[in-house]
């Protein structure tokens, strides 16, 4: 779904093919008018936070990205979304009553290319979303940015790897930098095997943060990936002791062509 400022709600329907990405895209307004570029990464937790704006607009009002996961789209949140951003765009993967939850990513540009994804737990039979959006940059490059909510309860890491493929598939027809970022429920040995692996294969690197702070729980390292096409990242990290996970923000500069 599609949420812009003074316009109804826009059903966004998946790409049937991989043709968009390897036969180039319609002209678009760069993201960033520099080559620097913001991006806020956060689980919001479904709003159940009583201070989740004010975190908000505390590190995303400069942000010329925002990756959120559990973005439940109340009219508060969507009203924030675009009044600030042009563009809003979620991946519903859990039907609420009146206001569905999933990934959502608000962007200062609208996106030239938009993929959703789903997979289901298996054991809870609840739907984990991602959602894959292309934006041009400034130097006529093009951005692809992975907003990830990994599969949270299974047995193995079948579906774990499972819910990647398709997203690797999206990154292995994209020529220009990526940005892959949000909650990976990396909480295992295993499961970070798993991303570590998938990030190899896609040549992803991880972000090394110049800044640290003690990690909140069941933050992973492996949280954000970049492949190379990006230069630097650097994170301020918020602290705000009653927030179960606190939000990144990662300014990045992307390496001249």
């Amino acid at each position: 779904m599609r949420y812009v400022a003074g316009q109804p709600a826009e059903r966004i329907l998946p790409p049937g093919s991989f043709a968009g990405l390897s036969h180039g895209f319609p002209p678009g307004v760069p993201l960033s008018s520099d080559e620097k570029i913001r991006v806020l990464v956060w689980n919001i937790f479904k709003q159940q936070r009583a201070e989740w704006k004010s975190v908000l607009n505390n590190f995303g009002k400069d942000a010329h990205l925002v990756l959120l996961q559990e973005a439940q789209t109340t009219p508060e949140l969507v009203r924030f979304a675009t009044t600030n951003y042009l563009a809003a765009d979620q991946v519903p993967a859990l039907v609420l009553p009146q206001h569905p939850s999933g990934v959502m990513t608000l962007a200062s540009t609208h996106p030239v290319y938009c993929c959703p994804l789903r997979e289901r737990e298996p054991i809870l039979r609840l739907a984990k979303s991602a959602l894959v959006t292309v934006y041009p940059l400034p130097d006529m490059r093009l951005l692809m940015v992975v907003n990830i909510h990994a599969v949270n309860f299974s047995l193995g890491v079948d579906v774990y790897s499972k819910q990647l493929l398709p997203i690797g598939d999206q990154i292995a027809h994209h020529s220009g930098p990526v940005i892959m970022a949000g909650d990976f429920n990396a909480w295992s040995r295993p499961r970070m095997n798993a991303l570590y692996r998938f990030a190899r294969e896609m040549s992803l690197r991880e972000v090394r943060f110049f800044r640290r702070s003690a990690p909140p729980r069941f933050w992973s390292p492996a949280r954000f990936c970049v492949l190379p096409g990006v230069k630097r990242a650097r994170c301020l990290r918020a602290g705000y002791p009653r927030l179960r996970s606190q939000p990144a923000t990662r300014r990045i500069q992307s390496r001249q062509a």
